[in-house]
């Protein structure tokens, strides 16, 4: 037996038991090899030879069945299928002719049409192809025998035709022919659905009537027969849409020459109509045209489980689907071809122009109907549509052709309109049909561009992936058990409650158990379910997942937490929010800056990376987040395994718009928003977007929270942040061959200090004033912020002096700092000026060891660029170390020299007088000023450091 033997077997167990009844099964290969002719004779349009025909029917009934079953069983061609049918269904009961039928129409309206009708077994397909396209025949559903058997789905048999009512004898008025028996039976597909009808006229063996056998045999035939028409039927389908689109791709082959350019492309499609249809204005008109970042970002939010039900419940949705078109169906981009015109004209309507365009009125009726409108009189239209308001531009209106553009899911996406033809005259049948061409591959067009920016996107997405892959992984196992296993010390002991802590002393292990104790602590591991060994492994593996930059590195993350951490609980913020949303913030604080490069937004714009072609905006942030999304779906990681769906997405929404808001561009279009409701005076925070608005200014007020840590630590903070910034203007220099803005500009570092002054001025203070008037316990980040100011304008100041900060590791006490000493006595500060401008004879300093004078050098550049506290304490102690004899020379050579230097050879001892302290006759050309003017000093003096030296 062969394979499709067995398939036959398998699947009609009933019709193999027939078969089974006789020796056929064992014949069938030999009866298929000698009868191939047969089936190559009919499927050539000719009938089959007098010797196969005699052959064929020496055969038993068991082999000519199936024969005749491997006969159709490989037929594409739904004619040549028909007339086998028939054909061989007159061999298999003896009947005279046939006719098959096949089932057309929509559900609310089906038909049978004839495909063949009245075909003997001698009748060639030619000709019962050509009578059938000749005289149409079609019968609806429950009208006459084939009507009633197709509505019925079962089988009629009729002794006498004429004696039945619904037989019709037209058909043998016509023909002369007598019809005496019937035998018509239903067609079904393999879902049962009815396909087509078959019937058979009249025996040929003298019986009268058909018996249960051939009523049996036909009906098991036509089973193998349903099959073969649902083929074939899709074939012709597919052949016809393949000839179609062929004579539509011919049509607009230069359209989608310019698939990868939406602008080019409808400017061709517009510019093709235009002339084509020989029209005045073309226009188009398109719907939310934008790559959908949010809905993307909330498919990944959403949990695998959960589409299905979305799905379920959208398909049962009680929302009308006028009122869905009538939401997202507001254009967003309108393109406009006038005849002069060259190229389109590309705008972005608000919706106030929207609603004072007639034109763009109607394209809105037609995007919410779906329907095509042909206008040959405009106004006459709008008095129709009451609520479509005329408005001037219709004067000069005299005919619109409007049609709905559709992508593959049918979704309206925008609409095509044409205007006036240039003979005056309405647009015509011909001209919609047309026009409908150029809509569909309009809407093709433009959804195989969005297609090709997607798998761009798709692509970079990959790139990026791979990038994060090949550099990340999952925490080991090892260091997940040993974080387990460790003893976790209590949050006071690592400082975690107040707003001045710091990591320096921290080591790396140290950084995790102070996370672990964070969520201990807000007890969101019992509340929340969460596995301990989970927590853990999900902590090593998002330090993991940080790149060891200088600043946003994982002791970043640490810090920004702790922060947060701080915020609500000696801040007491945590009344203000749900358990979820603590848990949320902390995680969004962990995760903000994952996978950071060290470089900020605008410099994955200028190098279109991957990152910048895969999020057009908060570039970083989205990646941030997807990498949150990522380490979450890894295994073993999923701190949120066991929340509910509900609480699933919403701890999911907290942490994205949380992990946004650190982009300073969202931080300032939502401050605006947040000093609204404070000035307002309302402090209900529990509504839904005042929550996400206070949520986003504590996600800053953490990220930007170093400005307000001691000033040691502030100091060394800014260091990174410096280092990190001038590393990226140094690869703008290389990669882009650019000028870096300012603070990322290496040769600038000296203006660094007035920069974060005004950093702080900008950023940090209103958003710490805001935050610690509405929340007075957290006042001490303010106040912080406050202080760190005040130090950062001293170093500024020094700048202006000649100063440099950036060069050196540490920073000692300022000069300013000893202004606020006024109980206490300065000693041992040396300041010593070498005037350059002087007509005083000068005294050869060559008493003093060259190994024992400074090297440190001040330089005052101009006249009154000292600060007032600089001039105020200067002034001050020129004063006190003084006798009365010098002061007014000594602030005069301070404030009026053009340029004063200091060198002090000695790395590591102040400059040393060359004269008598209290010399009077002449200037030197070094004065010395010393709160000790003893000469007997120097080996003192040269033990100690000068605290200005030190600076220098």
């Amino acid at each position: 037996m062969s394979d499709n033997d067995y398939y036959i077997v398998v699947v009609y167990p009933r019709l193999s038991s027939w078969l089974a009844g006789g020796e056929c099964v064992n014949n069938v290969s030999q009866v298929c090899q000698k009868n191939r002719s047969f089936s190559s004779a009919s499927a050539s349009g000719g009938k089959p030879s007098l010797d196969n025909r005699q052959h064929l029917m020496e055969l038993d009934e068991g082999e000519l069945f199936m024969e005749l079953i491997r006969d159709v069983a490989n037929e594409l061609d739904i004619d040549v299928l028909c007339h086998k049918i028939l054909v061989n269904v007159g061999l298999l009961t003896h009947a005279d002719r046939g006719s098959l039928f096949l089932a057309k129409g929509t559900p609310n309206n089906r038909y049978l049409v004839a495909k063949l009708f009245d075909v003997t077994q001698t009748t060639p397909l030619k000709d019962a192809v050509k009578k059938a396209r000749s005289e149409e025949i079609v019968i609806p559903f429950g009208v006459g025998i084939a009507g009633m058997v197709a509505q019925t789905k079962e089988m009629i048999n009729i002794k006498e035709a004429y004696k039945d009512a619904r037989f019709n004898c037209e058909i043998d008025l016509k023909t002369g022919y007598k019809t005496n028996t019937i035998l018509s039976m239903p067609i079904c597909n393999y879902e049962g659905d009815i396909i087509g009808v078959a019937q058979i006229i009249n025996k040929t063996d003298g019986s009268l009537e058909f018996d249960e056998h051939d009523v049996e045999i036909f009906r098991r035939y036509l089973t193998f027969c349903g099959i073969g028409i649902q083929n074939a039927q899709l074939f012709e389908m597919s052949v016809q849409e393949y000839r179609r689109n062929q004579i539509l791709l011919n049509l607009a082959r230069s359209i989608f020459e310019e698939q990868n350019n939406l602008e080019c492309l409808v400017t061709k499609i517009m510019t093709e109509a235009r002339v084509l249809l020989k029209c005045e204005r073309c226009s188009v008109f398109l719907v939310d045209l934008d790559c959908c970042e949010a809905s993307h970002l909330e498919k990944i939010i959403e949990k695998p489980n959960e589409v299905q039900r979305r799905l379920s419940r959208s398909r049962y949705s009680s929302d009308s689907l006028d009122d869905k078109q009538k939401t997202n169906n507001r254009f967003t981009v309108l393109f406009e071809l006038g005849a002069a015109n060259q190229s389109a004209n590309i705008s972005r309507p608000t919706g106030n122009d929207l609603s004072n365009s007639t034109l763009a009125q109607i394209a809105q009726f037609v995007a919410t109907t779906g329907q095509t409108v042909n206008i040959a009189d405009v106004r006459e239209w709008v008095q129709e549509h009451n609520q479509i308001t005329a408005e001037n531009e219709i004067d000069c209106i005299k005919a619109i052709l409007c049609m709905p553009i559709v992508n593959a899911q049918k979704r309206v996406i925008g609409v095509a309109q044409l205007i006036n033809k240039t003979n005056g005259m309405p647009f015509t049948d011909c001209d919609a049909s047309i026009f409908e061409a150029f809509a569909i591959f309009c809407g093709l067009g433009i959804h195989n561009t969005q297609m090709y920016e997607n798998a761009c996107k798709l692509m970079a997405k990959q790139k990026v992936a791979l990038e994060c892959l090949s550099y990340h992984a999952t925490a080991p196992q090892d260091q997940t058990d040993r974080l387990v296993q460790d003893t976790i010390e209590t949050a006071e002991s690592y400082n975690l409650y107040s707003f001045k802590f710091i990591d320096f002393d921290l080591c790396d292990d140290d950084t995790c158990r102070a996370v672990v104790r964070m969520f201990l602590q807000c007890n969101l591991v019992q509340m929340f379910q969460i596995p301990y060994d989970v927590l853990c492994r999900w902590v090593l593996s998002v330090r993991k997942n940080y790149r060891p930059v200088k600043y946003h590195n994982w002791r970043h993350a640490l810090n920004v937490a702790q922060t947060m951490f701080a915020m609500m609980k000696t801040g007491r913020m945590e009344r203000f929010m749900k358990d979820l949303e603590i848990f949320g913030l902390l995680v969004a604080c962990l995760c903000h800056d994952l996978d950071h490069r060290g470089t900020n937004n605008a410099f994955q714009t200028k190098t279109e990376s991957p990152l910048a072609i895969l999020y057009t905006t908060s570039t970083m942030e989205h990646h941030h987040f997807d990498q949150c999304v990522m380490i979450l779906n890894s295994e073993g990681n999923n701190i949120f395994q066991a929340l509910s769906p509900e609480d699933y997405r919403h701890v999911m929404k907290i942490v994205e718009n949380a992990i946004l808001s650190t982009d300073l561009a969202v931080y300032f279009k939502k401050r605006n928003a947040f000093l609204e409701v404070v000035e307002s005076g309302e402090f209900d925070w529990q509504s839904e977007d005042k929550k996400d608005l206070l949520c986003g200014m504590m996600m800053t007020a953490c990220d930007v929270s170093a400005i307000a840590k001691p000033w040691e630590v502030q100091h060394r903070v800014a260091k990174l942040v410096a280092d990190e910034f001038f590393d990226q203007g140094d690869l703008e220099k290389l990669q882009l061959n650019t000028q870096p803005v300012a603070m990322m500009d290496r040769d600038r570092k000296d203006e660094l200090p007035k920069m974060q002054v005004g950093f702080i001025d900008v950023i940090c203070l209103p958003l710490y004033k805001v935050l610690c008037d509405t929340f007075p316990w957290i006042t001490p980040l303010y106040e912080g912020t406050l202080e760190n100011r005040r130090n950062w304008q001293d170093l500024a100041e020094k700048v202006e002096m000649g100063l440099t900060w950036i060069d050196h590791d540490t920073i000692d006490k300022p000069v300013e700092e000893f202004a606020a000493c006024n109980d206490e006595e300065i000693k041992d500060i040396e300041f010593t000026v070498t005037t350059l401008n002087c007509h005083q004879q000068h005294s050869d300093d060559t008493s003093t060891p060259e190994h024992q004078r400074g090297i440190s050098r001040l330089s005052i550049k101009k006249t009154g660029a000292l600060g007032k506290a600089v001039k105020s304490k200067l002034t001050k102690t020129l004063y006190n170390s003084m006798d009365g004899s010098k002061p007014k020379t000594s602030l005069k050579l301070l404030e009026t020299h053009a340029s004063e230097d200091l060198e002090d050879k000695s790395p590591t001892s102040p400059s040393q007088p060359t004269g008598p302290a209290g010399s009077t006759g002449q200037m030197s050309a070094s004065s010395s000023i010393s709160s000790s003017c003893t000469t007997n000093s120097i080996t003192d003096k040269n033990k100690k450091r000068s605290k200005l030296c030190a600076l220098l």
